[in-house]
């Protein structure tokens, strides 16, 4: 699988699919440490979006509550990563009713972003970003869309059922 669309973000390179995908460790809402490589064996989704409580954000967040099970489905944690602190991703979990990890790349601000080359500098924010991951740590998709424009769902639900294939 390959990437669909990608925009300039920054000076790093965006990881590309069958590279393996960059480690981080980031606070969840809750203060608790999430590591990547702690989720060997699941496949992971990092979503990275522009700021909590913004209207597309919100949307695509809520889109992918709605359907968590097509995640759950396919053995997939979703780990949702923003510039934003801790207290305000929990904030904008507990309203959004999210149950998923929502990530602080808060400081140093959007090193993670950096990393996946989806920071921003001239704004401060990350792109929308996403990276499907598979359970031994290889990226198998990657898209990033330019500001304004929100992703597809059922591209997520394409690669994820050809995960299963594997």
């Amino acid at each position: 699988m390959t990437a669909v669309r990608q925009v300039p973000a920054s000076t790093s390179a965006v990881p590309q699919p069958g590279q393996e995908a960059p480690d981080f460790e980031l606070v969840n809402q809750f203060g608790e440490p999430v590591r990547l490589s702690a989720l060997r064996g699941r496949n992971v989704v990092v979503v990275f979006y522009p700021f909590a409580f913004s209207g597309i954000c919100t949307g695509e967040l809520c889109e992918i509550r709605d359907n968590l099970a097509v995640f759950q489905d396919a053995n997939a944690t979703v780990l949702a990563i923003s510039v934003d602190s801790k207290f305000t991703v929990r904030a904008y979990a507990d309203k959004e009713g999210y149950e998923f990890d929502l990530l602080a790349d808060f400081w140093p601000h959007g090193a993670v972003a950096e990393k996946y080359g989806v920071f921003d500098a001239g704004s401060g924010m990350a792109l929308r970003g996403t990276f499907i991951i598979d359970a031994a740590g290889i990226i198998r998709y990657v898209v990033v869309n330019p500001r304004g424009q929100a992703r597809d769902l059922a591209e997520y639900r394409r690669v994820l059922a050809g995960l299963g294939e594997n």
